[in-house]
């Protein structure tokens, strides 16, 4: 064989989901020999003890068919999330005896054996130290298994005495040699190294063995199957993935959390927080000693009757210890006080970084573009002493109205990361019918402002059903005062329609330029009747109105009357001010 994999070690403990199962739960960590446990999920066998076996209970049997083999089976629902949980200590305890650890899924992990292999001796004294390793923390069943690549070591953590090619040098250690690994995977199952579904076309094909499958040769496979034939045929011929390492070991976890408890608990906010102020710079401290900054941070404060009150917080740069401090007494002063508790405060606060950053791209630069860092600390300044909301920055977002395409974000709170509740959330992006394009106004009116358009002969100009306006505008008033300049140029009218199933708003907005240079947006909006009728007329028809007798708009005959027919059919809204462009 020209190529050879590298030598790996694989280690598993037979059954992890039952061991989590029963940690979890607080009872003993080794299964109990006589114990008859199953784990469900979606009514299938998805792990058992050994004694369940031996009632003939497997892996991926219905948990009807396991109950009527084993009547004593003892059911439980089976929770993933407490597989990973639970072996991650033991991943912690591995890596203190033999460093460089991948965790394949839980219960089984694998490392390189070259290193461990000079540094204790030998491959057999690797494995044994291992082993010892797990019967202290109460896995005695476990195995380890060494070979050239990952998954021959996967397959020799389950290999018998009797297979071949198999070495056992101790109890629990399983080790294939170089010169034995064609030997040891040729009989196995072509299902070990592939999917159900190939291995099942592959048996059609007649290979069934790991050792049929590595006879054809590699291009034919490649041809013939495909990527996933190619990583089956290398696995049968004991060869890891091309040009991949066969073990790529996992950073190692660094707590960075912070817990502080309280005895008697604390009620007040600014109590609390001088309380938590040497938390918060040992949090701080412990990250800048690993070169690491906190941009997002989770505060969790829990009472005295165990109600946990939590709440992620963002900073447009970094969280410094008085940041962290602030940020728990805001918290502190939101959380429900029931008076009919009666000394009822927080009892435990947890600091935890959601999101970090190396230190060093938070350093200022010679065109640092971070706020200037006076302004920052007297704006904090100020904020501390009148709360989180009372400093705010503008943001864009979205809407109809300029007046809604505005907000203020608190001081020192990413926009990007502020979430709203759902009912409240306003895509700036998104789509907004009838809102402006282009260049934005100068001045926005929060406060409604009244306008008035007039023609040439002194009456007032509404729009008509025709999205056009009834005469062609001349002047403008401005809360009933005249404007010295003419208007030169207006644009059509475009509808305003807001939650229509609903009665929510309706109306026109319009843009009109003066002679002098100013540019004002307009918005009609139509009376609070809803009905198009004048403020003068009734319900009778009025000459040339385009009408009916129930007063509603005879869209037909206005149109068949000419322009006249439909010249006022909005004559009871108003026009308001809604923008300025100087």
């Amino acid at each position: 064989m020209s190529e050879q994999a590298e030598r790996v070690i694989a280690l598993w403990v037979p059954d992890w989901p039952v061991h989590a199962y029963l940690s979890e739960h607080e009872e003993e960590g080794s299964i109990n020999e006589h114990l008859t446990l199953a784990l469900i999920a979606q009514h299938q066998v998805v792990a058992c003890s050994q004694a369940a076996r031996l009632a003939g209970v497997r892996v991926g049997l219905r948990e009807r068919e396991a109950r009527s083999r084993c009547p004593d089976l003892e059911v439980h629902p089976h929770d993933p999330e407490v597989d990973v949980r639970r072996f991650a200590p033991v991943l912690a305890a591995i890596e203190q005896t033999i460093p460089g650890v991948e965790p394949l899924r839980p219960g089984l992990c694998a490392m390189r054996a070259r290193g461990p292999a000079r540094y204790f001796g030998s491959e057999e004294a690797a494995a044994a130290t291992l082993i010892a390793r797990m019967v202290e923390l109460g896995f005695p069943e476990s195995r380890v298994g060494v070979a050239s690549g990952r998954f021959a070591a996967e397959q020799a953590t389950r290999a018998f005495e009797a297979d071949p090619g198999v070495d056992i040098p101790s109890p629990g250690v399983r080790i294939v040699r170089t010169e034995h690994t064609a030997a040891f995977l040729g009989p196995l199952s072509v299902a070990r190294a592939s999917s159900l579904d190939f291995a099942d076309v592959l048996a059609r094909l007649g290979i069934r063995t790991l050792g049929a499958l590595a006879a054809l040769p590699e291009d034919a496979v490649r041809e013939r199957f495909g990527s996933a034939g190619v990583v089956a045929h290398r696995r049968a011929r004991g060869l890891g993935a091309a040009h991949a390492a066969e073990v790529r070991s996992r950073d190692p976890e660094i707590e960075l959390s912070v817990d502080c408890a309280f005895e008697p608990p604390l009620d007040g906010a600014d109590q609390l927080a001088f309380a938590c102020s040497s938390s918060a710079e040992a949090f701080t401290r412990g990250l800048i000693e690993h070169g690491l900054v906190c941009t997002e941070l989770r505060v969790e404060l829990t009472d005295d009757i165990g109600i946990r009150h939590e709440r992620t917080w963002a900073h447009p740069s970094h969280f410094t210890t008085s940041d962290v401090v602030n940020r728990v007494r805001w918290q502190a002063a939101t959380v429900p006080r029931d008076p009919d508790r009666g000394g009822s405060g927080i009892a435990e606060v947890r600091l935890t970084p959601i999101r970090t950053a190396h230190a060093a791209s938070h350093e200022p630069g010679l065109w640092n573009t971070a706020p200037d860092e006076r302004v920052h600390h007297h704006l904090s300044r100020v904020q501390s002493l009148v709360g989180h909301e009372g400093v705010g920055t503008g943001e864009l977002t979205g809407g109809r109205l300029t007046a809604e395409r505005q907000r203020l974000v608190p001081w020192g709170t990413r926009a990007e990361t502020r979430r709203a509740p759902r009912s409240r959330v306003r895509l700036r992006d998104g789509p907004w019918p009838g809102r402006i394009t282009g260049a934005l106004p100068n001045t926005v009116f929060t406060q409604e402002v009244s306008a008035e358009l007039r023609d040439n002969s002194g009456a007032p100009v509404w729009p008509t059903e025709d999205d056009v306006l009834a005469s062609h505008p001349a002047r403008l008033s401005i809360n009933g005062k005249h404007l010295t300049a003419a208007i030169e140029a207006w644009s059509a009218p475009w509808p305003l329609h807001e939650r229509w199933w609903a009665g929510g708003r309706a109306g026109y907005r319009i843009q009109v330029l003066l002679e002098d240079g100013d540019a004002w947006l307009l918005r009609y909006e139509h009376g609070h009747s809803g009905q198009p009728h004048g403020p003068d007329t009734d319900t009778q028809d009025a000459p040339g109105s385009g009408r009916g007798p129930s007063g509603a708009l005879d869209r037909a005959s206005g149109r068949a009357s000419g322009r006249e027919a439909v010249r006022e059919i909005y004559p009871t809204g108003r026009w308001l001010v809604e923008a300025h462009y100087a």
